[in-house]
């Protein structure tokens, strides 16, 4: 199989690399998943004789995935744009190609449909130039003119469409050269564009879509599904063969472009399937029986049990602490800065004195993390920063990590609060309680919820944990229709202070029930502000800027005080994979790139498995 080349985009983000140096045709109800979920009817697609042969492909010529965020509510919306609509049930792994795919183990951009993508000395001209040879599933050329179109049709529809707000702040103009080259031409100097909006940075990155469909349908409510036209139309090695609300399945498209222009081999999976199965236990039985090939993430516990059941599932790290450790995410607690009493950043600070991390460690990790001196990723060009501010004074760990009730009971009762007789505060005849939701799909997060609510409840504050469907989940986050939730929306940056930083930018302020595509805290007010022009300060700035660690001190110093959000740990995954049917898994021996599955890099380990047999 070739590789694809890589190349350095500029010399600063060669830091990346120290970022983590150190089935059946048809896959039955699991057993125990709720009858809904049993019963939802999958829909075939009208297909031609290879997609029929396919379809019946043999358990050794099927790959499958763990759904990572839980049932679909509209598995027949196919717009990659609608806020809400998660792309990780192998739509943006197996037909949305990227431009480029960042490497988190080398710090090189592993070039896909584009072949290059360069600055201007001033960073505000950038070129893209288009891989030859490129085209959509339904044999139309992938070309300039589809670039163009997306990023304007983005920008026409800001910020209603997932994406648009970014395009819409930093692009001026995008221009077509030729049929394989693209100038992008942005509002003010910046050094990431092609990082954080292009190259997969974390989880996917902005998809171009086929002018020649969209240019004709409102990208609001167009739902880019139809069996019968081959829709949803992309540029990968696989189709879309049938949906339902917890099963999608793809079959291998033998004409895909990559393999007649030499660029990739064809993948060797005939047949993908993700499937969602329900509950931790549910699908680690799937797997332990050999019908699950990769699993999205799983307690230590779970995992030690179904490596006993079955000896061919492997992990990143063979033994302790097994996990991808740190996921460029890290768990927070995140409360809504705009209701009371949580508008009040003494009460944060109350919050953060009641929570124990060191025992959110021990009892919802079993030991497999360790807690968060920030909300960034513990990656080493990030830590040096948070060094930074701990030196400089305005970062004080002690105080962030100081596990003391009783300051947090003299806190809440300096704001005229009084415990009832339930043993909960109260003020002006109202219980002080706090309703924290939790992603269904996501056993981490609703394990942190269920220690901070004993932690919480032991201070008097009543607080509760509910768990929410995934699309409820984070429509209600990014309406604002939420009082706290542990979350990881913090995340961005992996080599440099400022994605994470300008996601708590006032720029992005709406009020609730509007969508926010950043803020959604709706953090505010002169701090905030203050805050805000340091971070656009610095987001003018190359990287590497000596000037941006003054910034990032002068910002941390007034985020630490207002406390908008509370770090809680760093973000384990333990990722198992079965050897039985395929190998050649990321691992840390085997480190040719990082392992989610859910991402979209997953294009590229789907073309570096073999089959086992």
């Amino acid at each position: 199989m070739r590789r694809a080349r890589t190349f350095s985009l500029l010399a600063v983000l060669m830091v990346v690399a120290l970022v983590l140096a150190a089935c059946p045709a048809q896959q039955p109800a699991a057993p125990g998943a709720p009858a809904e979920e049993a019963a939802a009817p999958a829909q075939e697609a009208a297909a031609p004789a290879e997609m029929e042969d396919y379809m019946a492909a043999s358990r050794e010529d099927t790959l499958i995935f763990d759904i990572d965020g839980g049932r679909v509510t509209d598995p027949e919306n196919w717009n990659p744009y609608v806020p809400g609509r998660r792309l990780d049930q192998g739509y943006h792994q197996a037909i949305l190609e990227p431009l480029f795919i960042l490497n988190y183990q080398t710090g090189e951009f592993i070039p896909w449909l584009g072949e290059s993508m360069e600055p201007n000395e001033t960073l505000d001209v950038w070129t893209l130039k288009i891989r030859e040879g490129v085209r959509w599933s339904d044999g139309e050329a992938f070309n300039a003119d589809d670039v163009v179109f997306t990023v304007n049709m983005l920008k026409a529809n800001a910020p209603e469409l997932a994406g648009s707000s970014e395009m819409d702040r930093w692009v001026e103009s995008v221009e077509k050269v030729d049929d394989l080259t693209v100038v992008f031409r942005l509002k003010e100097p910046n050094p990431r564009f092609l990082l954080d909006h292009f190259g997969v940075k974390i989880w996917g990155s902005i998809n171009i879509v086929p002018e020649h469909i969209w240019k004709d349908v409102d990208p609001l409510t167009f739902k880019f599904y139809d069996p019968e036209k081959g829709w949803p139309v992309g540029t990968g090695p696989y189709k879309l063969a049938s949906v339902s609300p917890t099963e999608f399945i793809y079959v291998r498209d033998d004409n895909w472009w990559g393999a007649q222009v030499g660029f990739q081999d064809l993948p060797e999976p005939k047949k993908l399937i993700w499937t969602w199965a329900g509950p931790e236990e549910t699908r680690a039985a799937l797997m332990a029986d050999g019908q699950l090939d990769s699993l999205m993430d799983i307690t230590l516990g779970a995992l030690l049990a179904l490596k006993q059941r079955n000896p061919n599932v492997i992990t990143w790290f063979d033994d302790l602490p097994y996990a991808w450790v740190p996921d460029p995410c890290s768990r927070t607690f995140e409360v809504n800065t705009a209701i009371e009493p949580w508008n009040d950043p003494e009460m944060r600070w109350a919050l953060n004195y009641a929570i124990d991390r060191d025992q959110i460690v021990q009892i919802a990790y079993e030991g497999t993390t360790f807690k968060s001196r920030h909300f960034f990723p513990a990656y080493p060009p990030l830590d040096a920063l948070v060094d930074k501010a701990i030196e400089a004074g305005v970062w004080d760990l002690d105080r962030l990590w100081e596990y003391n009730p009783d300051k947090a009971k003299e806190i809440i009762e300096s704001k005229g609060y009084t415990l009832n007789s339930n043993g909960y505060y109260e003020k002006d005849g109202k219980e002080l309680t706090l309703d924290i939701t939790t992603h269904e799909a996501f056993i981490e997060k609703q394990r942190i919820a269920q220690v901070i609510v004993e932690q919480l409840q032991a201070i008097g504050i009543n607080a509760t944990n509910r768990n929410e469907a995934g699309g409820t989940w984070n429509e209600n986050f990014d309406f604002g229709r939420f009082e706290a939730k542990v979350g990881w929306q913090t995340c961005g940056s992996v080599n440099e202070p400022w994605a994470s930083l300008d996601r708590f930018n006032v720029r992005w302020l709406k009020p609730i029930g509007e969508r926010a595509n950043g803020n959604q805290w709706r953090w505010s007010g002169p701090a905030a502000e203050e805050y805000s022009k340091l971070v656009d300060e610095m987001g003018s700035l190359p990287l590497g800027d000596p000037k941006v660690e003054e910034l990032f001190i002068q910002a941390m110093d007034i985020w630490f005080d207002e406390l908008p959000v509370i770090p809680i740990t760093q973000a384990k995954k333990i990722i198992p994979f079965d050897t039985t049917y395929w190998t050649n898994w990321p691992t840390a021996e085997n480190d040719y790139i990082h392992p989610p599955t859910w991402w979209q890099h997953t294009q590229y380990i789907l073309h570096n498995l073999k089959k086992a047999q």
